[in-house]
């Protein structure tokens, strides 16, 4: 209970941050969702009202993927941040309530697992091993590391994840369990940077999260690397993920943008002054993410500027959607 009072209470301080101090009769932009994406828009949100003084007033909540996306789809906001594509019943959703929408791919990610520092013995998983040690089925029989892996210690496992509402837990239970629930015993919270830090003072904890939360603690935290097919243990990184070799747990970033608030000038502003190459490059980079190469950043911008609606992936076949939309792009 205290957990989910903290994340409303951050939600809550995040959006007042954002309300300009002068000018109440600025349009409004709303923008809820991926708290993987958040620091991305909240950096253009900053600059874009910093530029535009007299043009909007934006508020960006987190309240994971799938509640963002429950909003969005009753038109409740206007941008959703989404760390996976739009859920088939979810599309159903904005149907019902007559939302179309445009689907801006902004930034690659690698969802990491990461342990402490101070666990000296865990450097690889293979995705075999994930399904394993994730799997509803072991939470009473694989209890232990040892369970395991015999090379691996007698020590208690303790598992983090982010909450069911996160694009990230749908990302991960997808690829690893083919859309299975995750055990019952392991702790989930919506604050990756909880999580990150429940992990570093625990050698025996792992959790997954976005690549930027492990890139702003690698000081505290360490990478697990995965293995792929040719059993190679592969480290998430700028290279592996552009490469296409860590592809399992590698996905593009959204903003899904309603096509009825693109005709506000300050909505249709706000994107153009988000997409701009040179500014989505630097600000993905500095929020710890992988930028889209200069192809798929033109393919984005071309979504929006003809005004395409819809979206082209598959929220089932997550890692084949991205191997796909790699080849492409």
């Amino acid at each position: 209970m205290m957990e989910r009072f903290l994340h409303k209470a951050i939600t809550t301080v995040i959006c007042l941050s954002l309300w300009p101090t002068m000018g109440m009769a600025k349009d409004l932009i709303k923008i809820e969702g991926s708290s993987t994406v958040y620091p991305i828009t909240r950096q253009f949100a900053q600059q874009f009202m910093m530029q535009q003084k007299d043009v909007a007033q934006i508020v960006v909540g987190v309240t994971g993927t799938g509640g963002g996306f429950r909003k969005f789809c009753r038109g409740k906001t206007d941008i959703s941040n989404a760390s996976r594509p739009i859920k088939t019943q979810e599309k159903a959703l904005c149907r019902e309530n007559g939302i179309e929408f445009l689907e801006l791919p902004i930034a690659l990610d690698a969802i990491t697992l990461v342990v402490s520092k101070d666990n000296e013995w865990l450097q690889h998983l293979s995705l075999e091993e994930l399904a394993t040690l994730w799997h509803p089925s072991s939470e009473k029989t694989i209890t232990h590391w040892h369970q395991l892996n015999p090379s691996f210690p007698a020590e208690p496992i303790k598992l983090y994840a982010p909450g069911s509402d996160s694009g990230t837990y749908d990302y991960f239970t997808n690829v690893v369990l083919n859309g299975d629930e995750l055990r019952g015993d392991h702790i989930a919270n919506e604050d990756d940077y909880l999580l990150a830090s429940k992990v570093a003072t625990d050698p025996n904890a792992l959790a997954f999260l976005g690549f930027a939360y492990y890139q702003n603690n690698q000081t505290q935290l360490k990478a697990v690397s995965i293995s792929n097919d040719e059993q190679q243990a592969i480290a998430p990184s700028i290279n592996s993920v552009t490469s296409g070799q860590y592809n399992s747990l590698s996905r593009p970033l959204f903003i899904y943008v309603n096509k009825a608030a693109v005709n506000r000038y300050s909505v249709n502003q706000f994107i153009e002054h988000y997409l701009n190459q040179k500014h989505l490059s630097y600000v993905v980079s500095t929020a710890g993410y992988i930028p889209l190469s200069p192809k798929m950043q033109s393919a984005a911008q071309s979504i929006f500027e003809t005004q395409t609606m819809g979206s082209v992936f598959n929220s089932k076949e997550l890692s084949t959607n991205f191997e796909r939309f790699m080849e492409r792009n």
